[in-house]
């Protein structure tokens, strides 16, 4: 249950960051990748500022809750 809640936070945060900061890589460089057109909006945000910061969501808190595993196996965090 720990792990959930960090991944929820870890996605949270870097979502935030990224709609603040739409550069922050891979999201940015994903959503190039897959062609999303720079000029649509949706909500008043640029869809392609969206999607990046779901990929940066998806990708950190991935890479954030595996560190938090890691550590729990080893015994640094119970």
């Amino acid at each position: 249950m720990k792990g959930a809640i960090i991944f929820i936070i870890a996605f949270l945060i870097f979502l935030v960051a990224t709609l603040a900061y739409p550069e922050l890589p891979p999201g940015n460089v994903i959503s190039d990748a897959v062609g999303i057109d720079p000029a649509v909006e949706w909500g008043g945000f640029l869809v392609k500022t969206l999607t990046s910061a779901i990929f940066n969501g998806i990708i950190y808190g991935i890479i954030i809750w595996l560190i938090f595993i890691a550590l729990q196996k080893t015994g640094i965090i119970e």
